[in-house]
């Protein structure tokens, strides 16, 4: 079994609102070129769920479920970067009072925390209503696997992952591999330790023969020679581990974003292929 320090981890709340959609222009312009009007980050999005597919939605960077954000600026940094995959969500204010959920991602750009919750409370919800995270899991560590960083995810989820030890390497289960060549928009910003960056799929044909076209909200994916240690860029050799935490975007250099929970410089993460590899299997969100 994994060690891991997570008897010393602190639980802090954190709390957002849920956020009203934004529009910043009227049209999102595609990678061919093609002006499109099209609902895009924020607010209760009821029809799109957590194991839903990442592709196919008439949308731009569709985030499922809740969006919520702190209009205080260091406030929602602090939301944005103490938030983690799996922690539990607390609505506090609204006909939704006492509705609990669990944090699904971070979005970057729009600085946005994803929250998942039951069908039968969202029809609740309204924008401005305020949710609750305790917050847990930044500072996790794997005692015997120095070399590996584990962030924003909660401590318990990542145990329940299925992670498996052997010749001095852990092993994740994912339902997919990512070459370092589509990743795109968010290299180079200096952290991982929040929010996400996207896989471009401008390439439709480099999607599907990577087997990334069947890619759903919450699923686990390995993404090779990718390095999220102290921001995120290229190296060779260096393995991170993520969750797919928006939709599929037509802006060229975008596509399903990406938040990493394990990162290396060092090959000693793999990947164990499984079809189901999810979170919403760990989430009790029916």
């Amino acid at each position: 079994m994994l060690r891991t320090n997570q008897d010393k981890l602190v639980v802090q709340s954190v709390q957002g609102e849920i956020q009203h959609p934004r529009a910043v222009q009227l049209y999102q312009v595609s990678s061919e070129g093609i002006a499109r009007v099209l609902p895009s980050t924020g607010g209760i999005t009821y029809n799109v769920k957590l194991g839903d597919p990442a592709f196919g939605w008439a949308g731009d960077h569709i985030e499922p479920g809740v969006t919520i954000r702190n209009a205080d600026e260091k406030e929602n940094l602090a939301l944005n970067l103490l938030s983690c995959i799996g922690n539990e969500a607390r609505v506090i204010t609204g006909d939704a009072k006492g509705a609990k959920g669990y944090v699904t991602g971070g979005h970057s750009g729009v600085e946005h925390v994803i929250v998942s919750f039951t069908e039968e409370d969202l029809e609740k919800m309204a924008p401005g209503d305020k949710i609750l995270v305790k917050a847990c899991g930044q500072g996790l560590e794997l005692l015997d696997y120095p070399q590996i960083k584990v962030m924003n995810i909660d401590p318990t989820l990542f145990l329940q992952l299925g992670i498996k030890e052997e010749h001095g390497k852990i092993k994740i289960p994912v339902v997919a591999e990512v070459p370092p060549y589509l990743m795109g928009s968010g290299i180079g910003s200096p952290t991982a330790y929040k929010g996400d960056y996207d896989i471009m799929t401008a390439d439709k044909d480099a999607i599907i023969q990577n087997g990334l076209d069947k890619l759903r909200f919450g699923d686990l994916v390995l993404l090779r020679d990718c390095d999220n240690t102290f921001g995120r860029g290229y190296l060779k050799g260096a393995v991170s581990v993520g969750v797919v935490i928006h939709s599929d975007c037509v802006k060229l250099g975008h596509g399903p974003g990406i938040t990493i929970i394990a990162t290396c410089k060092e090959s000693l993460i793999e990947g164990i292929y499984r079809s189901d590899a999810n979170i919403a299997n760990y989430l009790s969100i029916e």
